[in-house]
């Protein structure tokens, strides 16, 4: 059985966009749709009267959150509801990735987070903090549907951790017959200066800086199989960059460079950019 996508929504809005998110993932790889609710677990408070019926109470309002996810999903394809009882939502998603052996997590920002800009909450970032699948984040009020811009970035480093994101990325555009295109970002010159003393040094820095990207997103983009592949370098601040990408249908990044291995554990980069992005943004484990 192919492993479903799951998608944890709340009724807010960012559960909107994490449905339309979850919908296009699902259709593309070939995957049945899960949509979860993550409501309190009894066992989680005390044995009390009131605590009884205030979970009952949140009992009732997932439920309603899961008629609200029916009416906003369009179309068909294989889609199973679920509730999960759990102490908290990332926790009841994780479980429940591991149980059905989830092929992609998808959740919506936060509702702090400003329209059109992707601003992890806190479940989005609880789950970035040690998924064993992907974790695809909703960028808030989604204004441009997945698969209609017919591209697919990866912001990628020569590192274990970016050959995963490539990876990952690479077999979705081969799949969807979508052109991928392969991102890295050097500092400008003004980013230098603390460090380099003469402008002959600054060039030399940046010059060999460009040229070695260059040979490594060339061999990145030559090894990509059954997908059209070219590669960008940008030049600035790499989430300034990164996060104003406007042309691509997803971008693709890589946990950080260490932790334990098949785990998202974000870094700096991967870390600011799932609260800025414009676009979704799927943040891959690392592949050990």
């Amino acid at each position: 059985m192919t492993p479903p996508v799951v998608v944890g929504v709340d009724g807010s809005e960012s559960g909107h966009d994490a449905l339309v998110l979850g919908q296009w993932a699902a259709s593309v790889l070939g995957a049945p749709l899960v949509v979860a609710v993550v409501h309190p677990a009894p066992s989680a408070l005390g044995s009390g009267r009131v605590d009884a019926e205030w979970v009952a109470d949140r009992h009732r309002a997932a439920e309603a959150v899961l008629d609200d996810a029916r009416s906003v999903l369009t179309g068909d394809g294989e889609v199973e509801y679920r509730l999960v009882g759990s102490t908290s939502a990332a926790h009841g998603l994780h479980d429940l990735a591991e149980e059905l052996g989830a092929e992609t997590i998808v959740v919506g920002s936060g509702r702090s987070g400003p329209r059109h800009r992707l601003f992890a909450g806190s479940t989005a970032d609880r789950l970035l903090a040690g998924s064993m699948c992907p974790v695809a984040v909703a960028p808030s009020g989604m204004d441009v549907a997945p698969g209609t811009l017919g591209r697919i970035g990866v912001a990628y480093v020569d590192t274990p951790d970016g050959r995963a994101a490539l990876e990952t990325a690479a077999r979705l555009a081969a799949r969807t017959g979508t052109a991928l295109r392969v991102y890295t970002v050097v500092a400008d010159a003004d980013a230098t200066l603390p460090f380099l003393v003469g402008q002959d040094a600054e060039h030399a820095f940046l010059d060999t800086a460009r040229e070695t990207y260059e040979q490594a997103l060339s061999r990145a983009a030559g090894a990509v199989k059954d997908a059209d592949a070219d590669w960008e370098i940008l030049t600035g601040d790499v989430v300034d960059q990164l996060s104003e990408l406007t042309d691509v249908d997803v971008l693709f990044c890589g946990s950080r460079g260490y932790g334990p291995a098949r785990r998202v554990l974000l870094g700096g980069v991967s870390a600011r950019l799932v609260r800025r992005a414009r676009r979704p943004v799927i943040v891959v484990p690392r592949s050990g």
